[in-house]
C-alpha cells in the first residue's frame, strides 16, 4: 500500500511542472467554476479500545496511533462553492479499520488479546471555510518559467466540519462476526443494550489543493471523525459472566469474549463485589484518514443571448 501511495505522491509533486494556466484575473471569475467532483485514496486508522502503541492507551489521540494497523481509504465527493471562501461538500468514503492487542507490548492490553477488523462505509456532508489565492499568471509570456507557472495556479487551504452516517460490522481477524455473539452480554440481565451497526459521526479536518488550468485539482486531505458509538471494535465496558454467556449464546461467544492469554492472574475475573472486570473504557471510538485527492471542476456554460427576429 505504501509503495502505491509513494508513487501517487511523486506524481502529484511532478504534475505541476508540466502544467500551467492563468488564474482568475477578475474577482467574479470564480462563479464560473462552482462545481467540482473528486476522488481520493489514502490511509485510515482506528483510535479506540484495541491495539495502540506500547504504552497505556489514550483514546482519541494520535499519540496511541499504531502504524502497523493502518489500512486503506477510498472516497468520492461533490463540492459546490457558495463563495470564494465558503463551500459545501458531500462525500462517500470506504475505509478499512483494524485493531489488535497482540500488536502492542503494553502488558494489560497484550494479555487481553482482543482484535477486530471492519469495512466501514460512510456518507456525510460538511461545510468548508478557508482561503483561495487569486494571483493571475502570465499566460502569453515568452518566458514561461516554473515560477511563473506555479504563480498562475490557484492554491486553496480550507478547514471543514460536518456530520456523517456510517455502517460497520466488526469481525475477529479470523473473519468471525462479533456482533451476533453478544460478547459483553448485550441483551442479557445486567448487560448493555444491543448495539447497532449504524451510527453517526462528526468529521472535521483540513485540506490543501492546487487548481491547474482552472479545472483540474490535486491535493491532500486530513479528516478526523468523532463518533457516537463505542462498538466499532466490539469492545466497550466489562466482561460478562461466561457461564451465563455460554448458556445464552454458546461457547463460541465465550471464546471471543475473553481470549486473554492468562499472563495476568484474575485480569478478566469479577471483583470481590461481583462486578465484571474492565474490558474497554467509556470513551467513544474515533477514526481518521489522510487522503490524496484528484478533482475536476466544471465550467459554467455561458448563457446564449436571445437573437432579435426580423419582422420581415
Amino acid at each position: 500500500m505504501f509503495n502505491t501511495l509513494t508513487k501517487i505522491v511523486i506524481l502529484i509533486l511532478i504534475f505541476p511542472v508540466f502544467y500551467f494556466g492563468q488564474n482568475f484575473s477578475r474577482p467574479g471569475d470564480w462563479k464560473k467554476y462552482r462545481k467540482e467532483v473528486f476522488i481520493s485514496t489514502g490511509a485510515a486508522s482506528f483510535l479506540g479500545d484495541l491495539g495502540g502503541r506500547n504504552r497505556t492507551g489514550t483514546d482519541f489521540s494520535p499519540v496511541d496511533l499504531d502504524f502497523n494497523q493502518i489500512r486503506t481509504a477510498f472516497g468520492a465527493g461533490f463540492r459546490y462553492k457558495f463563495q470564494r471562501w465558503l463551500a459545501g461538500t458531500v462525500k462517500f468514503n470506504y475505509l478499512r479499520l483494524k485493531g489488535d492487542d497482540a500488536a502492542t507490548t503494553e502488558i494489560y492490553r497484550n494479555n487481553r488479546n482482543l482484535n477486530f477488523k471492519t469495512n466501514l462505509f460512510e456518507l456525510g456532508g460538511r461545510i468548508e471555510i478557508g482561503y483561495n489565492s487569486s494571483k493571475a499568471g502570465n499566460r502569453y509570456g515568452i518566458k514561461k518559467t516554473l515560477s511563473r507557472r506555479m504563480k498562475a495556479n490557484d492554491h486553496a487551504f480550507f478547514g471543514f466540519v460536518g456530520v456523517s452516517a456510517f455502517y460497520f460490522n466488526p469481525k475477529a481477524k479470523d473473519g468471525t462476526k462479533l456482533q451476533p455473539l453478544h460478547t459483553e452480554g448485550q441483551g442479557l440481565p445486567g448487560g448493555p443494550k444491543n448495539y447497532s451497526n449504524y451510527s453517526v459521526a462528526i468529521p472535521f479536518g483540513v485540506y490543501y489543493k492546487l487548481v491547474l488550468q482552472k479545472q483540474w485539482s490535486v491535493g491532500i486531505e486530513f479528516a478526523w471523525r468523532k463518533t457516537f458509538t463505542d462498538y466499532i471494535d466490539d469492545v466497550s465496558k466489562t466482561y460478562y459472566d461466561p457461564v451465563l454467556l455460554a448458556a445464552a449464546y454458546g461457547p463460541t461467544s465465550v471464546k471471543y469474549a475473553d481470549p486473554s492469554l492468562g499472563t495476568i492472574a484474575g485480569a478478566t475475573a469479577p471483583d470481590a463485589s461481583g462486578n465484571g472486570a474492565q474490558r474497554g473504557d467509556k470513551n467513544l471510538d474515533s477514526y481518521m484518514s489522510i487522503e490524496l485527492t484528484v478533482g475536476y471542476i466544471f465550467k459554467q456554460k455561458r448563457r446564449s443571448k436571445a437573437r432579435l427576429r426580423s419582422k420581415f
